[in-house]
């Protein structure tokens, strides 16, 4: 088998803390919000609640034509 070679990540010479002030410079604070838009699977879960029960009313009527 041929011998495989991983490549080496570049890493630069910045430590933690100059990077922090460095963002505050820049007028970042390095914390991230995270405020996701949800509203399509609330519609989706709608959806499927209305077709789940619309099927489920449709074979109780089915099963009293059936028998």
């Amino acid at each position: 088998m041929a011998n495989k070679k991983q490549k080496r990540s570049v890493s630069s010479n910045v430590t933690p803390v100059e990077k922090a002030t460095a963002a505050r410079a820049h007028g970042r604070t390095g914390v991230a919000e995270f405020n996701p838009d949800y509203s399509y699977v609330k519609s989706d879960l709608k959806r499927i609640g209305v077709l789940a029960g619309s099927f489920f009313v449709v074979l109780v009527v089915l099963s009293f034509f059936l028998r």
